[in-house]
């Protein structure tokens, strides 16, 4: 029996990269999960039959993280197939770059959108519809910890997870839902290509382990986080960067 058995989770842009590698180990840990997805219906297909050839169960579901009668929807199709919800990541994210005087007002919005109020509606509705000892996972990122130039905008959205992340932990306390967020370096995924490869490079020479990480990394440690195993673990931002905030 696998550590998340009978548990539901939803994982929020989980049609590719980090949140297809959540999909697939938290199945594998026995969860039941739902793979969102905004445009890629295909890849998120892809994830399902992946999961589901390998005895795991799991849904396409089909929303914006920006647009919260949609989010509502996602957690309402979830509790009519599985009747409950116990496990929430917050991993859709939109990435930007420009240097603070090229700052584009519509780019900045669509992160925020996403990457700031897409995770609070998320933390609104565990806390609405989630079960007594749920688990909500948020995605932050080293960006927020160590000044990248052209990365102000990105950086700031995520330090705001962090900060919304220690508010959900207080609030939802009372009914033993923790919520944690992931300090989360590069990682190879499509997201990941959009960083320059020379800041790519530069960042993995400075982990302590001298590599960038694989989707897979962050997997194992979202699985934990979701687990009884991480019971008395709330309101905490945990580096899974290969040690690059070390340096």
């Amino acid at each position: 029996m696998g550590k998340l058995e009978q548990k539901v989770a939803i994982i929020t842009g989980a049609s590719r990269g980090i949140g297809a590698a959540v999909a697939r180990r938290l199945a594998s840990d026995g969860a039941k999960v739902v793979v969102n997805y905004v445009r890629n219906a295909d890849a998120a297909a892809a994830v399902v039959a992946s999961i589901q050839a390998a005895g795991g169960d799991a849904l396409a579901v089909c929303a914006d993280v920006a647009d919260e009668s949609q989010m509502q929807a996602l957690f309402t199709t979830t509790l009519e197939r599985h009747g409950r919800l116990d496990i929430l990541v917050n991993n859709a994210a939109a990435f930007g770059s420009a240097p603070l005087d090229q700052i584009d007002r519509g780019l900045f919005q669509q992160l925020v959108d996403v990457n700031i109020w897409g995770v609070l509606v998320g933390c609104r509705l565990a806390g609405r519809h989630m079960t007594t000892g749920g688990r909500v996972i948020n995605f932050s990122s080293i960006g927020v910890h160590k000044g990248f130039a052209g990365g102000g905008m990105y950086a700031a959205t995520k330090a705001a997870v962090e900060s919304l992340t220690r508010t959900a932990a207080t609030e939802l306390a009372p009914r033993d839902i923790s919520v944690n967020a992931l300090i989360v370096g590069q990682v190879a995924t499509d997201m990941g290509a959009e960083v320059p490869m020379k800041m790519r490079q530069q960042i993995a020479a400075q982990t302590l382990i001298g590599k960038i990480g694989r989707p897979e990394d962050v997997g194992g440690v979202v699985s934990f986080l979701a687990s009884d195993d991480a019971r008395w673990v709330t309101g905490q931002t945990l580096g899974v960067n290969g040690g690059y905030l070390m340096r």
